[in-house]
């Protein structure tokens, strides 16, 4: 009987009395990825793929995961500010950053603050702005299960659908959810998963080459956001994707890893 070696790690930093939790793998130029409102649903194909040619290094956020909670930290600009110096002591300056949803969000906060510390940006289905057309849909008014399921254009055809919402969830994932949306709540609900003062500050992105990807049918961020995303960054390009809703990464998990490989080249 022949094993595979698990092709990530987990580990826990201390950063200024409080503890993270980072998942590690692959090889290559270092791509930071911020997790999204629900916290780090695993190593996914896209994962996979990414890490032929990427140390992929996947933080969870204060109060996510096995990561302290922070007490101070009340709006998504104090975990910003944490972050950049979680990111200084895991020596990533330079590295590549990508975010999804609430982590796309605090992405654009962070290469805001400090665009000379990233290589290059991603944002995926990205909150923090608000979308001039449509709503961001309330994770508070449903259950984590329903917003997964509402969140996918075709739950049932995408193969990764029970893997990150199984149909009869363990104790853990409920668990994990559970600090998630408490988590999310801390830095997101007034105002309701955007900054309205970010919108007139990312024009610094100008620094850095910024890539957005939108699924053409987000029920959660509506593409209008990213539109908007486009307007306000000089220089930013705009990647939708038809047939999709907001988890490009696991709709399209191909195209996806074909535009961020080819944008990260």
């Amino acid at each position: 009987m022949t094993t595979t070696a698990q092709p990530w790690t987990s580990s826990i930093t201390e950063v200024s009395g409080s503890n993270v939790e980072v998942v590690t793998g692959g090889s290559g130029n270092p791509l930071v990825i911020l997790h999204d409102e629900l916290g780090h649903p695993g190593w996914l194909r896209y994962h996979e793929a990414l890490s032929q040619n990427h140390t992929i290094h996947i933080p969870s956020h204060p109060g996510f995961g096995q990561s302290d909670q922070l007490d101070w930290s009340m709006k998504m600009h104090d975990m910003a500010i944490w972050y950049l110096g979680a990111l200084d002591k895991l020596g990533l300056e330079g590295a590549d950053l990508m975010g999804f949803s609430l982590g796309g969000w605090l992405a654009a906060e962070l290469a805001t603050m400090c665009p000379q510390q990233f290589r290059r940006l991603i944002l995926v289905g990205a909150g923090g702005i608000r979308p001039p057309g449509g709503e961001i849909y309330d994770i508070f008014e449903v259950t984590p299960p329903l917003y997964i399921r509402d969140s996918l254009l075709d739950p049932d055809g995408t193969p990764e659908y029970r893997t990150i919402c199984p149909a009869e969830p363990e104790e853990d994932i409920l668990e994990r959810w559970e600090f998630a949306m408490e988590g999310t709540c801390r830095v997101s609900w007034r105002p309701y998963m955007h900054d309205p003062g970010l919108v007139h500050q990312v024009y610094r992105l100008e620094r850095i080459p910024t890539l957005l990807i939108w699924g053409q049918q987000d029920r959660i961020v509506p593409v209008s956001a990213g539109e908007e995303y486009q307007r306000r960054v000089p220089g930013s390009r705009l990647e939708v994707i038809d047939n999709c809703g907001h988890h490009p990464e696991l709709e399209a998990t191909d195209r996806f890893v074909e535009l961020v490989e080819g944008f990260l080249a």
